[in-house]
């Protein structure tokens, strides 16, 4: 499987999705998640938090001015938003190249430019709002890996094989 879809219509449905992925994601995986502003990608991302252990008191924001956040999860997460980089050199600089290779999972907000300065092999989550839901594509073996694992909890449905759209730069692209 190269991808799927899953309906969203509610913030419960997002949750669900996020605790389904969290056990099988391993040390090194990297997860790219792109929508419209307001989609539901740093929503996402805090239930996946959750779902690795991080505690309910600790918040999980959008790192948009920070670019770069870590949390204390099993695996470690690190969060980035490179909405407003545009040259790959300016993605390689935030090390979540090295982050992956030192075993964290690492999310991605607005990443699809840069799979592979990210080190490729990702599983893409993009989310649309009329109707409201995310389709998964896997460009690797791992990440296709994944969605065999979620489509036998989700039961995704097909989704077009078209590859994720890894053209444009930063802002709304994606």
């Amino acid at each position: 499987m190269n991808a799927g879809v899953v309906e969203l219509p509610t913030r419960r449905s997002t949750i669900r999705v996020a605790r389904a992925l969290g056990p099988l994601l391993e040390p090194g995986d990297l997860l790219v998640l792109s929508g419209e502003l307001g989609a539901g990608k740093t929503f996402f991302t805090r239930a996946l938090c959750r779902a690795l252990g991080l505690p309910e008191r600790v918040r999980v924001t959008s790192p948009t001015f920070t670019l770069v956040q870590e949390h204390a999860t099993r695996p470690r997460l690190v969060h980035a938003d490179v909405y407003r980089l545009e040259r790959p050199d300016e993605v390689r600089d935030l090390g979540l190249d090295a982050a992956r290779d030192d075993g964290a999972v690492v999310v991605v907000e607005w990443g699809a430019p840069f799979v592979d300065v990210l080190g490729g092999d990702a599983l893409v989550l993009r989310w649309s709002m009329r109707p409201r839901r995310l389709a998964l594509y896997g460009t690797g073996a791992r990440s296709r890996a994944l969605l065999l694992g979620l489509q036998s909890v989700l039961e995704l449905a097909p989704a077009p094989e078209a590859p994720y759209d890894s053209a444009g730069g930063s802002g709304g692209s994606e």
